[in-house]
């Protein structure tokens, strides 16, 4: 047996569930395919989250551009423009090119003149650049990133130096009358321009964030 309910669709005895082909039974149909879709939203925004943040992006291309405008400016002195034959050149009122075989760290600190103090310093740069890499990846902070990937980018660079020539080349010399500064290369300025910003995002913008 059964009894119409108001709007005269038969109901069951148990459980008073609407007959196959009722109106009442389109509703749920619908609720059960928006619970599929949202399921399907919650994936997509799973794979969204397991990609590279915007500051990952910008530390990464910090680090290729880097190491790209190292090696070719490296690449173009020595072997087209001939820096080894023609030193010193003036290149401007306070910067010369001149050619300087640098088997220590930037800037000339830490001379290395045994094989086993150039490998030690090409494994402690590649971990370096590891270990950065890493913090880039998990950073949010696009000074931060881009200012790791400055330091990564420039470690890379002399890591090939070494690989390559034994020592790395640095070519810029920036001096004032007879007296004279470090003698460097693009990777080093990336480096020193790298830990200025790290330090900056450190002590400054790190306290504003935790505000």
């Amino acid at each position: 047996m059964s009894k119409p309910d108001d709007s005269g669709v038969p109901l069951t005895d148990a459980g008073m569930t609407p007959q196959a082909g009722s109106p009442r039974s389109r509703p749920a149909n619908r609720s059960g395919s928006s619970k599929g879709g949202s399921s399907k939203g919650r994936g997509r925004g799973r794979a969204v989250q397991k990609g590279l943040s915007a500051a990952a992006v910008l530390g990464f291309t910090a680090a290729l551009l880097t190491l790209v405008l190292d090696q070719a400016t490296k690449l173009y002195t020595l072997f087209v423009y001939d820096l080894p034959v023609r030193e010193p050149v003036a290149f401007a009122p306070f910067v010369n090119l001149i050619v300087v075989w640098n088997r220590g760290i930037s800037y000339g600190l830490f001379q290395q003149n045994s094989e086993i103090g150039r490998w030690g310093l090409i494994v402690i740069s590649i971990l370096a650049a590891i270990g950065l890499s890493f913090w880039i990846r998990r950073t949010t902070a696009k000074l931060l990133a881009a200012s790791l990937g400055l330091i990564v980018g420039g470690a890379i660079g002399n890591v090939i130096d070494r690989l390559a020539y034994g020592a790395v080349f640095d070519f810029i010399q920036i001096h004032v009358g007879t007296w004279s500064w470090y003698v460097f290369n693009v990777a080093d300025a990336a480096i020193v321009a790298g830990v200025v910003g790290l330090l900056y995002d450190s002590f400054v913008l790190e306290g504003r964030r935790a505000k």
